[in-house]
């Protein structure tokens, strides 16, 4: 499989939905606010998960043991369940669960601190309910995060903190800019790094076995950039493998 130029394809479909459901909206005379209308259609990913689910049948899953769009519901602690967008299991046993997120447009800062939430949330739910044995008796599935952003000039520019109390982590505050009342001011980092610091820390964390952290310009032809070398698609890609690797040669034993 030629993964770079799937990986193309499937970012320029992501790009593609959009623009389509915009244009049903529009069409249908119920035009969304913002560009809610471009994801009203929830199909904007469905590439990207085709994509993962070849490399994993290709990795020597069955197909019918892939799930991308129905009966994705699994079981969480905190909650009664909970849907992925990609799941595997196979003879009862949870291989994998995945969730694929993007965020676009002008409003970028509205969503990041409700990103990092959900991500951090279902992570922790599943573990816990695996950890009570809702899963059976098989060992830990593997739980991937991949991430689209548009790469646009307003995600790339340093954002402020708001510290009234306490200092923020250093990672998100960026180059000091000069003193000002004895206390070094600082610009902040941008919205791109701050969700490259979320998929980072994900799998520091083990609250993710892998994650993904892709940029991508809304445009005729799409230009994908990867700003982290820790979180590649090929290096995502190569964790998917090991795992089913580990899990069909634990079937044999």
């Amino acid at each position: 499989m030629d993964i770079d130029n799937r990986l193309q394809a499937a970012v320029q479909s992501y790009w593609d939905a959009r623009r389509k459901n915009k244009e049903k909206q529009v069409q249908s005379g119920k035009i969304d606010a913002g560009t809610r209308g471009e994801v009203t259609g929830g199909t904007q990913m469905g590439a990207l998960e085709v994509l993962v689910s070849d490399i994993l049948c290709e990795a020597g899953l069955k197909k019918l043991d892939v799930r991308t769009r129905t009966a994705l519901e699994l079981p969480g602690y905190f909650r009664a369940t909970k849907k992925w967008d990609l799941i595997v299991v196979s003879n009862g046993t949870l291989v994998l669960a995945m969730e694929f997120k993007s965020q676009a447009g002008k409003s970028i800062g509205n969503n990041v601190n409700n990103r990092a939430e959900e991500a951090v949330g279902s992570a922790k739910d599943i573990w816990t309910a695996f950890r009570e044995g809702r899963f059976g008796e098989s060992p830990a599935p593997f739980l991937g995060y991949l991430f689209l952003l548009e790469d646009r000039d307003n995600v790339k520019t340093p954002v402020a903190n708001k510290e009234p109390y306490f200092d923020v982590d250093p990672e998100f505050r960026g180059v000091a800019q000069g003193k000002g009342k004895g206390i070094s001011q600082y610009k902040g980092v941008s919205y791109s790094k701050r969700y490259e610091l979320l998929c980072r820390r994900l799998v520091l964390e083990r609250l993710y076995t892998s994650a993904c952290f892709l940029m991508a310009t809304n445009s005729p032809r799409t230009k994908i950039t990867q700003p982290a070398s820790d979180l590649t698609f090929r290096r995502f890609v190569a964790a998917l493998r090991g795992h089913v690797v580990t899990f069909l040669g634990s079937r044999r034993e």
